[in-house]
């Protein structure tokens, strides 16, 4: 089964500063996580309900043993901190969501 790591950025107050941290240092950290399968950004998401969005990432493993092991490792710690820079630039939502078949 499918586990997904859904984060949800606000629109932050400086969003040039944003950009280039989640580009230049996040964005590399996070692709170092053990067994990711998939990494993927929505950027200027449309909300149906509820307050806009700036950015949205989707990291996706084959499980949520697996996600749990990823961010035990070093590189899950790594991206684990740096997550307190981003969130002096916005606010952040974040979702553990086990995907089945409907």
């Amino acid at each position: 089964m499918t586990t997904t790591f859904l984060v949800v950025y606000a629109t932050p107050t400086d969003p040039e500063a944003f950009d280039r941290h989640y580009r230049e240092v996040h964005i590399p950290l996070t692709k170092t996580l053990p067994g990711l399968r998939r990494y993927s950004l929505a950027r200027g998401p449309q909300t149906v309900r509820g307050d806009d969005s700036y950015l949205v990432a989707t990291l996706e493993w084959d499980g949520i043993d697996e996600l749990r092991a990823a961010f035990a490792s070093p590189a899950g710690r790594a991206a684990a901190d740096d997550m307190v820079t981003l969130t002096r630039l916005t606010d952040v939502q974040s979702l553990i969501c086990e995907l089945e078949e409907a």
